[in-house]
C-alpha cells in the first residue's frame, strides 16, 4: 500500500483540478444516502465552477499512488452571502453577518469507501483550514442516523451544530455546523 499524500491548491490552480477528483465525487455520491445520478453530477460541474471562483477558494486531494482517494473544499462567505437565510430558524444578526473574512464555508469534504476510517478525512480537514486567518468554519452536513461517522467526525474536531438548513425545496435537510477558530 502506498502512502497517502495531500496537496493544497488556490485558486485557478484549485478550479483546473475537477478531472483529477471528479471520478471520486461521482464514487462517493452514488451510494446513500445521496444516491446521485448523472444530473446531479452535472449540476455538481456548474457549481464546482462557480465556487472556484470565490475568494478564498481551496482544494485539497489526498491521493495514493496517484488515485485520488478523498477531497475537500470551500472558500471564504463574502458580506452578502444568502448562506445563513437557510436556517429554519433564524439566528441573531450579530451571528450571521459576513465580512468576507470572518467565516470559511467547507463546501464538500469526501473519503472514498476503500480509505475511510484511516484519518484521510482528518488530514483534508487540517490541510484545507490551515493557515486561515477567519474566525469560524461553517458547514451542511446530513443529520443522523445518515451521516453518523461524518457527525462523530465534526463532534471531535470541535463542531456544534447551530441549526436545521434547508437550501433548495427539493433538497433534504441539513445540520448547520460552526467551528469556532478564535
Amino acid at each position: 500500500m502506498a502512502e497517502v499524500t495531500c496537496e493544497r491548491y488556490e485558486g485557478p490552480e484549485a478550479a483546473a483540478q475537477l478531472d483529477a477528483f471528479l471520478p471520486a465525487y461521482e464514487e462517493v455520491y452514488v451510494d446513500p444516502p445521496y444516491c446521485e445520478g448523472p444530473r446531479d453530477v452535472a449540476d455538481f460541474i456548474d457549481r464546482y465552477q462557480v465556487q472556484a471562483q470565490r475568494p478564498g477558494f481551496r482544494l485539497v486531494l489526498a491521493r495514493e499512488g496517484g488515485e485520488v482517494v478523498g477531497f475537500t473544499f470551500g472558500y471564504r462567505l463574502p458580506a452578502d452571502t444568502g448562506w445563513w437565510n437557510n436556517l429554519l430558524e433564524p439566528l441573531p444578526e450579530d451571528f450571521t453577518r459576513e465580512t468576507g473574512e470572518r467565516t470559511y464555508v467547507i463546501i464538500e469534504l469526501a473519503v472514498r469507501k476503500p480509505w475511510r476510517r484511516r484519518g484521510i478525512a482528518a488530514e483534508l480537514h487540517a490541510r484545507l483550514l490551515g493557515g486561515l486567518a477567519v474566525e469560524r468554519v461553517t458547514l451542511t452536513m446530513r443529520p443522523e442516523p445518515e451521516a453518523a461517522p461524518a457527525q462523530s467526525a465534526y463532534a471531535a474536531w470541535g463542531y456544534r451544530r447551530v441549526g436545521q438548513s434547508h437550501p433548495w425545496d427539493e433538497a433534504p435537510f441539513y445540520d448547520a455546523m460552526v467551528l469556532n477558530l478564535r
